[in-house]
């Protein structure tokens, strides 16, 4: 039995907690915030083994005057940060060339064809399960042009063995009736599913957890270096050695990897989502809507609009134009909302290829990354959980971590 500390309580996390302890092993989990704070606390709660295509693709190179001067341009650039963030701009782009896209879905998809078994310790006991909602993802495209230009994407996602019906106008209305009758085109995607309440699924899963032994510490995390046969680190202050450390502490990351030698491109999307408390005459399901880059999703507590891009750092206050694009945009797709009751800003770890950060630490071997996630940190909660137990157990991991490793970088 080792003795395992967790950096960060998200998804992630939880997801390395779950089956770290499925092994016998005892977990500390440290985070200042708690659990299921952060990027965890306000995604757009889907599990969507579909996703598989990331933002950087081909695409974006004639998108970006509209990106950045649309007015309903789901992706913003605040330009106070574009010094700063150029050198990550520049590898963004040449990640978006044919041939690295194709790699990074590739490697995005090996990943996602495990994502649904990784969630069986996460989901073993009822009340867990209790928290998912069968109902498959809807996409949808305001426009045919829109539709038509997504074909290359859509095949690239059959390609990698992803199922999906396509829907007419006709058919959108008949699956969900609310939805106003501004949609041309849409992708029904099998195998996928959301969670009724993410924050509330992540803190029944934590007491499932504690009962079986695992701490959480609420601190900050200051520092994690090798120690001989251990890991040295530095919390509130004081000095702990474990056997091994996790880095699972999403956006935040990069200084750890760097104390291990290891120089991670790690940067923030920062990610909204409006709040509705409408429960009655919404969508039954999540539906995105592509031309917006948003999702709705029916929550216990009412109906949840999250999503857009925004680079600017952490520091910068929300942007109030992205939050009225999707309290906006969510309105014109279902007339009957009111009023949001509470608007949320996040920040989603991401790296230039899409691609998250899996495997040891280059500088110290018991140190194992699971960070960088992007848009899928709920989907890949599970697996990634997986992978840091195989590393841990010194097993083979279910796959080849080679596109994962923080050297690609």
């Amino acid at each position: 039995m080792a003795n395992v500390a967790i950096v960060g309580a998200g998804f992630i996390g939880l997801g390395a907690a779950a089956w770290l302890q499925r092994d016998g092993h005892r977990v500390t989990l440290f985070d200042a915030a708690g659990v299921g704070e952060g990027a965890s606390f306000g995604n757009a709660a889907t599990f969507a083994p579909y996703a598989c295509v990331p933002v950087n693709n081909p695409s974006v190179f004639g998108a970006i005057p509209h990106y950045l001067c649309g007015r309903d341009s789901p992706l913003r650039i605040r330009w106070s940060y574009l010094l700063r963030g150029a050198p990550w701009l520049a590898r963004f782009l040449i990640a978006s060339l044919p041939a690295r896209h194709l790699r990074s879905a590739g490697a995005l998809a090996a990943l996602l064809a495990l994502a649904r078994d990784g969630y069986a310790p996460l989901l073993d006991a009822p009340r867990l399960a209790a928290f998912v909602r069968p109902r498959e993802c809807l996409y949808l495209y305001a426009r045919q042009a829109s539709f038509d230009a997504a074909q290359p994407a859509l095949e690239l996602r059959r390609r990698f063995g992803v199922a999906f019906e396509t829907l007419d106008a006709a058919g959108i209305r008949r699956l969900e009736p609310a939805l106003a009758p501004i949609f041309a085109r849409g992708v029904l995607f099998g195998g996928s599913w959301h969670f009724s309440d993410p924050h509330g699924f992540l803190g029944a899963l934590f007491a499932h957890l504690a009962a079986g032994g695992v701490t959480l510490e609420r601190t900050n995390v200051e520092h994690v270096a090798p120690a001989g046969d251990g890991v040295r680190l530095l919390a509130g202050g004081a000095t702990r050695t474990f056997d091994h450390v996790v880095i699972a502490a999403g956006a935040r990351s990069a200084p750890f990897a760097a104390s291990c030698g290891d120089r991670v491109p790690l940067d923030t999307e920062r990610g909204y989502h409006v709040q509705f408390a409408e429960r009655e005459q919404v969508v039954s399901r999540p539906v995105g809507w592509a031309e917006r880059g948003f999702y709705m999703t029916p929550l216990d507590e009412g109906l949840r609009a999250a999503g857009t891009v925004e680079l600017g750092g952490f520091r910068a206050d929300k942007n109030p134009a992205l939050v009225d694009l999707l309290a906006r945009s969510a309105r014109e797709a279902l007339p009957t909302l009111g009023t949001p009751t509470r608007s949320w800003l996040g920040f989603r770890p991401t790296l230039p290829d899409g691609v998250p950060v899996l495997g040891r630490a280059g500088g110290c071997e018991r140190v194992i990354y699971a960070f960088g996630h992007q848009h899928l940190g709920v989907t890949l909660a599970g697996i990634s959980g997986r992978i840091v137990a195989d590393l841990v157990a010194q097993r083979a991991p279910p796959l080849d971590l080679t596109p994962y490793r923080a050297a690609r970088f």
